[in-house]
């Protein structure tokens, strides 16, 4: 029997016309599917009749399968000579664990591929009109996690990132919150600092709630706001207030 392949696939931040031409195709022929919880059920339509499915979500402190069993089913079903999709919510390489599956994927002599997505960062701040970088106000940006807050083996270097980025985005936060912001206040981050939060980001369920650093957690918990949200900070969010005025604007002189 001839050996198949793994594609691992970004699926996108959960809009599923985000998904990029060739994840789709990988779909549309894969024989075996494992896929995560933040994939969005309609994708799964993609999927053939005869295709077998595997859920190996994953949610904070509840895991429906280990990691290590994950790649050992990519592998044994590659292996057998199927067509193997490893199908992740947003980027594989983005906090995904892609890289880990790869890895395991290639030390096992399998063929591999690995398909980006559009990362959470990227398509939910498009989505509620944050443009992370904006000439005069930001120009760069940070990627990080904020589930590292009680692990002080591998803390996020908060000081570094208050004096060296303009725009924070932060996977993982809104349990740590309160947390993130008494860091980020310590090593010096003006608490008047815009800052937002988006859940279901590119959903017909997304939510943006903004304010400052300075009440951003008290906004959070008043809104109630759950996973999956991602947290920004930074001058940036104030071109989405100037969107929403002149669309507001725009809408009163049609009516």
């Amino acid at each position: 029997m001839n050996q198949g392949s793994v594609s691992i696939v970004g699926a996108g931040p959960g809009d599923p016309e985000l998904l990029t031409v060739k994840a789709v195709r990988r779909i549309q022929t894969a024989d075996v599917i494992l896929y995560d919880r933040l994939v969005n059920e309609e994708i799964l339509g993609y999927v053939k009749p005869e295709a077998l499915r595997i859920y190996c979500g994953k949610a904070p402190g509840r895991h429906s399968m280990p990691q290590e069993a994950i790649e050992k089913l990519m592998i044994k079903y590659a292996a057998a000579g199927n067509q193997v999709v490893r199908l992740k919510g947003g980027d594989p390489y983005v906090f995904g664990r892609g890289g880990e599956e790869a890895l395991a994927v290639a030390a096992a002599g399998i063929a591999y591929e690995v398909i980006p997505g559009i990362t959470s960062a990227i398509g939910a701040a498009a989505s509620a009109g944050i443009p992370l970088t904006h000439r005069g106000l930001a120009a760069s940006f940070a990627i990080v996690t904020g589930s590292r807050c009680h692990d002080h083996a591998s803390a996020v270097h908060w000081e570094g990132l208050v004096h060296s980025v303009d725009t924070l985005v932060i996977y993982m936060g809104v349990s740590t919150l309160a947390e993130i912001r008494e860091q980020l206040l310590k090593y010096g981050k003006n608490p008047a600092t815009p800052a937002a939060l988006i859940e279901n980001g590119t959903t017909v369920r997304e939510r943006t709630v903004t304010g400052t650093l300075g009440n951003i957690d008290k906004l959070a918990a008043a809104m109630k706001i759950s996973n999956p949200a991602i947290i920004i900070i930074g001058e940036s969010i104030t071109v989405r207030d100037q969107l929403l005025s002149m669309e507001k604007a725009a809408r009163s002189r049609i009516g």
